[in-house]
Order: C-alpha cells, then structure tokens, then sequence
C-alpha cells in the first residue's frame, strides 16, 4: 500500500501528449461533431488558467522576472517561445499585426495534425491562448486561428486582439478580405 499523495503547487498539473490531444480532436468530430468546436474551445479556455499558473512559477526561474506584470514587451517574444517550446507546446513567435492585434505563430504547435484538415483546427488552443494572453495582458481578449498546419499551412497563426476587433476581423474575412488587410498589416 502506497502513502496518500497530496497535491502541492509542483504536482498539480496535468500533463496530456500530443496524441491524447488528437484523439480528442477525432473522436470529438466522429461523435460529437456539431458539439466539437465549442467544446475544445471552452476546455482549452478553462486549461488557460494552469498555463498562466505554470508560467508564473517558471518566469523566475527560467525567464528572469518575478512577476508577469514586469515583463518587458522585447522580452515577450523570446520569454513565451522558450515557456511553450518547454511545456510541450512548441516554440512560438508574438508580433504586433497592426495597431490592434498580436500575431502568434508557431511550425511545431502541438494540437496541429498536419494533412488532416480543411481548415484551421487548434479550437482548444484558441480557448486556451484566448484565456492565458486575456490573464497576461490583463484584459479580454479572443484569438482566432487564421492558418493552421492541420490543412498543410507552413505553421499554425493565432490572431488575439479584443473581441470587438476580432469579431469585425472575421467578419470581413467571411466577406473575403484577408485578415492582415483588415488588420492594416503585410503578411
């Protein structure tokens, strides 16, 4: 018989692979399809909150700044690349698109299954990005997927801005303009 395990701030996370992500995806779509975007999306929305936990315990150690809050914003891009590439999610690049809006781009995003979609298909780590940049910058903020290496695209592309923005970004785009037009920004 082994001792009770008590939870302490070193073990309360939880850890799921790649491919348990992806099997959630498939059998999600298979079964529950019509439920499936929303229901990633809400449960990576709801993971946000850990993420941004395990970032604030690993920024002293790792990053070099005791609170998220004293970031600088040139550090941003390098500090969040090395946080996700060390958790498993892969490295990511964060640049300003425009006045309103940053761009997240990562080549090896772990939720994207490359060959296996028609469209952008990282819903869970819009919910969770959406939450993780809102407790970071300390505002709302919604993210939107725009390419994804799911359909074969060269890296998954997260747009997070306000949700007015984003909203009135969608809206143009389902009107066929480009998202970095809309954003006043080059590609």
């Amino acid at each position: 018989m082994s001792a009770p395990v008590h939870p302490t701030a070193a073990t309360d996370g939880l850890t799921i692979g790649r491919g348990a992500l992806q099997q959630l995806h498939r059998s999600l779509l298979r079964d529950a399809a019509d439920a499936a975007i929303p229901i990633l999306q809400e449960v990576g929305f709801a993971a946000g909150e850990g993420i941004y936990q395990a970032f604030c315990a690993w920024l002293p150690r790792e990053g070099g700044v005791p609170h998220p809050g004293d970031l600088d914003a040139g550090r941003l891009n390098d500090v969040l690349s090395a946080f996700f590439q060390a958790i498993g999610w892969g490295a990511v690049s964060v640049v300003p698109m425009g006045n309103a809006a940053l761009v997240v781009d990562s080549v090896d995003w772990a939720e994207a299954d490359p060959g296996s979609a028609q469209t952008p298909m990282c819903f869970f780590s819009s919910g969770m990005l959406a939450d993780f940049l809102g407790r970071l910058s300390g505002e709302p903020v919604a993210v939107m997927e725009v390419e994804c290496r799911s359909r074969n695209d060269l890296r998954c592309r997260f747009l997070s801005a306000s949700p007015d923005t984003l909203n009135a970004v969608y809206a143009q785009m389902t009107e066929g303009r480009d998202y970095a037009e809309v954003l006043g920004a080059g590609h």
